[in-house]
């Protein structure tokens, strides 16, 4: 039987950690791609080199092309510029548009059947690109950002309350990006709703520190930005595909009438399977967070617009 294979373009810190967890798992082949020559090469190598030391099989190709990305099961698409500080992603729309429609046209024409993970961004209108590019039914465009925010999310919770981040249940749903929105209605700790345990005011900072998730990073670290959590994140999602696990995550998915959405991508609660996409799951929001969500669409509606799709 042979392994699965998983390109993973963009060998910057994204794209290399992700590689990286990818070949710690030893259950595919992984190829980096990134346009500047020696980077992808370089780093494969030094992750082949790993494998004797942490027990996993050294097969990680470094690439400036795409012809060793034939026949993926699965593409993970991190190239893009990254956000400096002060830069909002909307900044990034222009050129994240051009480097990911040139990237989704390279993989899919070598990897028909393969699933798409995009994790460029504005992350959601990055989605509409690849989707618009790719021509492949939605089950197999997927964007990663609610896992993400939703790990920030629990993180923020379980230090608030002083448990284990493992038992703190909580969605972050919506476009990735300030209108996203934490679920607040389905969030609880060891089944107790999150609403008996945090006061409203308390709670409502800790939604907004979320929602800064990414650009309280960037400003800490004052040149790049984060890249152990979404890396992570991506591998969660992969995971949950070609491992046919099922997970019931959230992820941007292209909605066709879900959540009174439509011709969008907006992070859902998705259930991921071998199939890529195999479940919209629907909730029951409040008004406030249904009302939360049509803002969070028009704003990712609006960058779609701009973009001309």
């Amino acid at each position: 039987m042979s392994r699965l294979k998983i390109t993973v373009v963009g060998a910057g810190n994204v794209g290399a950690t992700t590689a990286q967890r990818l070949a710690e798992r030893d259950y595919a082949d992984v190829v980096l791609v990134d346009i500047v020559e020696g980077l992808p090469q370089g780093k494969a190598l030094d992750l082949n080199e790993t494998g004797p030391v942490l027990g996993y099989e050294p097969n990680v190709i470094g690439t400036n092309g795409y012809e060793e990305t034939a026949g993926s099961d699965v593409c993970v698409i991190t190239s893009g510029i990254a956000r400096k500080p002060g830069m909002s992603r909307d900044d990034l729309l222009t050129t994240n548009q051009k480097i990911v429609a040139d990237v989704t046209q390279n993989l899919v024409s070598r990897s028909p059947d393969t699933i798409l993970i995009v994790v460029t961004n504005p992350l959601d209108a990055m989605c509409q690109v690849a989707f618009a590019e790719a021509k492949l039914p939605r089950e197999r465009v997927i964007g990663m950002a609610g896992v993400l925010d939703s790990a920030r999310f629990r993180t923020f919770l379980a230090w608030e309350l002083g448990v284990s981040v493992r038992d703190v249940t909580g969605f972050v749903l919506g476009g990735h990006g300030d209108q996203m929105v934490p679920v607040t209605s389905y969030t609880n700790v060891a089944g107790i709703p999150i609403t008996d345990l945090i006061g409203q005011e308390r709670l409502a900072e800790i939604v907004q520190r979320t929602r800064d998730g990414g650009a309280e990073v960037v400003k800490l670290l004052k040149s790049g930005s984060a890249y152990y959590a979404p890396s992570a994140s991506v591998v969660e999602m992969v995971d949950s595909i070609v491992q046919d696990q099922k997970r019931v995550l959230p992820c941007a998915a292209y909605l066709t009438g879900e959540f009174g959405l439509n011709g969008i991508f907006m992070g859902v609660p998705c259930r991921l399977g071998a199939g890529g996409l195999e479940e919209i799951i629907k909730l029951n929001l409040t008004d406030h967070e249904q009302a939360q969500l049509n803002r969070s669409a028009e704003a990712v509606r609006e960058l779609v617009g701009v973009m001309g799709l």
